[in-house]
């Protein structure tokens, strides 16, 4: 998945949930972020790395995805496992996605 500077907050969160499957919580500061804004609109300072376009693979795990997402665009994003709550940070996202498939599968054959 692509993003860049000029994404918004939520074109963001949509892709994010079309492509693993979980939702993603962005922070402007302390708060959400609205979803009309875009993510250069918020940065809290300077990104550490500068590029235009940033790429989230699905065998990257949670902890390293939010540390590189806040490197390359200085917003602070968390993200959620298929309960909505904050997901394990040593997890992968392919994880996180399959785990959502599992729980819909066990739940059609009970």
């Amino acid at each position: 998945m692509k993003v860049n500077g000029r994404t918004t907050v939520g074109k963001f969160k949509s892709m994010f949930k079309d492509e693993f499957g979980v939702g993603v919580r962005v922070y402007h500061g302390v708060n959400f972020a609205k979803d009309n804004a875009t993510l250069a609109s918020i940065r809290a300072g300077e990104p550490k790395k500068k590029s235009d376009d940033f790429e989230i693979h699905a065998f990257t795990k949670v902890g390293n995805a939010e540390k590189a997402f806040k490197d390359a665009f200085a917003v602070k994003i968390q993200i959620e496992n298929k309960e909505g709550e904050l997901a394990d940070d040593k997890a992968t996202l392919a994880s996180l996605k399959l785990q959502g498939i599992k729980k819909f599968i066990s739940s059609i054959f009970k």
